[in-house]
């Protein structure tokens, strides 16, 4: 039997009780945890029975860490990414991978260098409904795909923006509703209907104040296949609503609202329709995060970890590495740019 896969966190502020809870549901070990806070270390490790650490590398030369995940501010990922796969340590980064391309590249370089597994955090990739929906799509099920759409239409007050210096800054957060939000969403879209072709955005600050980004985002694509498609972002939309995917095409369309899957409609019905809209339906873990950050659930966590442990311990990759992280990095800063110059972005 092999031993438990031992991990390091690095930033522990909310998000990090939920990777604690995913490590142990996927059958690792929390050993060690850091932050630059050292009160934020000793409180998660002693809640899990691990040991805090006020220097990182000292925490990084622990023999028994075999992984470390980074949940701290967006902007502050490269830094203990890089140190810790020189240290020899796998790394699974929170979303996004990085704010820029740039600090993208120079984890996803310094992760190859060291030969270690760099996997990056989008747990919706591994709700049941979203597997489905790749399937359908694989299946050829749809026919030819026209349209995708991504709908995250959330809140969140004043007081969020204002709980940490951090929020709402380019440096930090790497922008407002597209790059801390609805992320998830936009590479569940690029996952199911492939890369961007080119894309023309605009985005506003309408609600909110004291913060230099977007709380409201529309982009208009087109993706590679042909196909069209939408994505809408805004912390701006009391109460705040369930986030969409839509796919659609000359043979089907599907509607996936937070992990239930709400539309099934397929030109060509298959016996295990009825049972797989039944079976999808009530998925729901939470609010989502529709209205509050916290409530969401760690088992999508969970199973994205197991998926790391298991390529490592086959020498195998994880369904969502560095480069796959990369991908909503680049369309979400595409579509920056194309607000901020009034054109359209192509893409490579």
């Amino acid at each position: 039997m092999m031993k438990k896969m031992g991990f390091g966190i690095i930033g522990c502020g909310m998000i990090a009780g939920f990777h604690a809870k995913a490590i142990a549901a996927a059958g690792g070990e929390l050993i060690g945890c850091y932050d630059t806070f050292p009160q934020a270390a000793e409180k998660l490790a002693k809640e899990n029975g691990a040991t805090p650490y006020q220097d990182l590398k000292e925490m990084l030369a622990n023999p028994a860490i075999d992984i470390v995940t980074i949940g701290t501010p967006s902007g502050a990922h490269l830094d203990p990414a890089v140190m810790a796969a020189r240290a020899g340590k796998h790394v699974i980064v929170e979303k996004p991978l990085e704010v820029t391309l740039e600090r993208c590249d120079q984890i996803i370089d310094a992760c190859a260098k060291a030969g270690v597994t760099l996997s990056t955090i989008f747990p919706s990739r591994f709700h049941p409904s979203s597997i489905q929906l790749k399937k359908a799509i694989e299946g050829n099920r749809f026919g030819k795909l026209t349209l995708g759409d991504a709908i995250v239409k959330w809140y969140r007050t004043q007081q969020y923006y204002d709980s940490g210096n951090w929020r709402g800054t380019w440096a930090l957060d790497g922008g407002g509703a597209l790059m801390n939000q609805a992320i998830h969403s936009v590479d569940l879209l690029l996952w199911l209907m492939g890369p961007v072709a080119e894309l023309t955005a605009i985005t506003g600050l309408l609600a909110h104040e004291r913060i230099e980004v977007e709380d409201a985002a529309v982009a208009s694509i087109r993706f590679k296949n042909g196909a069209l498609g939408t994505i809408e972002a805004t912390t701006a939309a009391y109460p705040g609503y369930l986030k969409r995917i839509e796919i659609h095409g000359t043979a089907g369309s599907a509607v996936i609202e937070e992990e239930d899957i709400i539309k099934w409609d397929f030109a060509q019905a298959q016996e295990e329709d009825a049972a797989i809209l039944e079976s999808m339906a009530g998925k729901l873990s939470g609010g989502g995060g529709a209205a509050d950050p916290a409530a969401i659930s760690y088992k999508p966590h969970a199973k994205q970890f197991a998926d790391v442990i298991r390529a490592i311990e086959t020498g195998g990759k994880p369904l969502i590495d560095g480069l796959e992280g990369r991908r909503s990095v680049e369309v979400i800063t595409g579509i920056y740019e194309s607000a901020k110059t009034g054109k359209p972005v192509k893409f490579e």
